[in-house]
């Protein structure tokens, strides 16, 4: 009964089913029918017309994305334990060609305006210290926490009044959306680029930059292929973004995986650590008490000498989630 990650859940039925369709000839690298629709499909989702690019990974459309905004001297803005800090192995960096990620603070990984506007304000406007041009955000965070559409328009308004590039991280957007039940806008408010998940959420190897500013997408083209990210099949890359989008199935998806965390979460009572946003559960867990987990057949990770994370994917089959509800509430 696995609850390590989400990205060990299998790929959705349609998404198997756009690679099937995709397997014909067609023109090479984004010149194709499928990639060609990518702006259309990802506009109609938010509403106005955006770029989109596919990529193989969440961290080349991280760093991708951050490439267009933040020259080799600047600096991105980020939380602490944001992806783009812990787990990604130094690749902004690397993206950015030197470029720095200056760390704020905040509970449960989500940024405040005060946090943002503290830190920013600890950094003198001189040539001594390296200038922060982009401020990124996680939705859902790191420990699954959604950031209200209210949230967003602080934060944004404070980007633009320094005069800031907006980045997301949405590697599980799908899932803040469906816990906020509001519109993808609004889930992501006035940013310049998100970062759209779909691994996690039943894609096989695919996922998509969308850029609000065309101008940062036009930059990026270039970034992508020196980056070694232009793929000669991207079709089967915007396939299986397209069969996410289509029927709605990237939202489908992340209300299952979220329903499942809900059920965890609800037994979890005072063990848990963070309010349940998403699809993730962290708890208090101590060492004995997760061996006696392991040893009923469940997996996961530890989180720290007395805690564990259990993440709930769109596969996660009911029986799975009640079952680890009952052996948490037993412990």
């Amino acid at each position: 009964m696995q609850f390590l990650s989400d990205n060990a859940a299998s790929v959705h039925p349609q998404v198997w089913q756009a690679l099937q369709r995709a397997d014909t000839a067609d023109t090479p690298y984004d010149t194709d029918t499928l990639s060609r629709r990518l702006d259309e499909a990802f506009s109609a989702l938010f509403g106005r017309d955006v770029a989109a690019l596919w990529v193989a990974t969440g961290t080349a459309a991280n760093c991708l994305a951050l490439s267009t905004m933040v020259p080799p001297h600047g600096a991105v803005l980020c939380h602490r334990e944001a992806h783009i800090e812990t787990d990604e192995g130094g690749a902004p960096g690397f993206y950015l060609h030197g470029a720095k990620l200056v760390l704020a603070e905040g509970e449960g990984a989500k940024l405040s305006p005060e946090a943002v506007s503290a830190t920013l304000g600890a950094i003198r406007g001189d040539v001594h210290q390296v200038q922060v041009h982009a401020l990124s955000l996680t939705q859902a965070t790191e420990y699954g926490l959604s950031y209200r559409p209210q949230d967003l328009a602080a934060l944004t308004s404070l980007a633009r009044e320094r005069g800031l590039k907006l980045h997301m991280d949405g590697a599980r957007f799908a899932n803040a959306v469906a816990f906020l039940g509001c519109s993808p806008a609004e889930a992501c408010g006035d940013i310049d680029a998100l970062s759209f998940g779909c691994v996690k959420n039943g894609a096989m190897s695919a996922e998509a930059i969308v850029f609000f500013d065309p101008v940062l997408a036009d930059v990026a083209r270039f970034r992508r292929k020196r980056a070694g990210h232009l793929q000669s099949k991207g079709r089967f890359l915007a396939a299986q973004v397209l069969a996410m989008l289509e029927s709605d199935v990237w939202l489908a998806n992340a209300r299952a995986a979220n329903a499942a965390a809900a059920e965890i979460a609800r037994a979890a009572g005072e063990r848990l650590l963070h309010p349940v946003e998403a699809n993730e559960v962290f708890l208090r867990c101590t060492a004995k008490e997760r061996d006696a987990l392991r040893m009923q057949g469940f997996g996961f990770y530890d989180w720290g000498p007395d805690a564990a994370r259990f993440v709930a994917a769109w596969d996660t089959r009911a029986d799975d989630a009640r079952a680890l509800a009952r052996a948490i509430g037993s412990l």
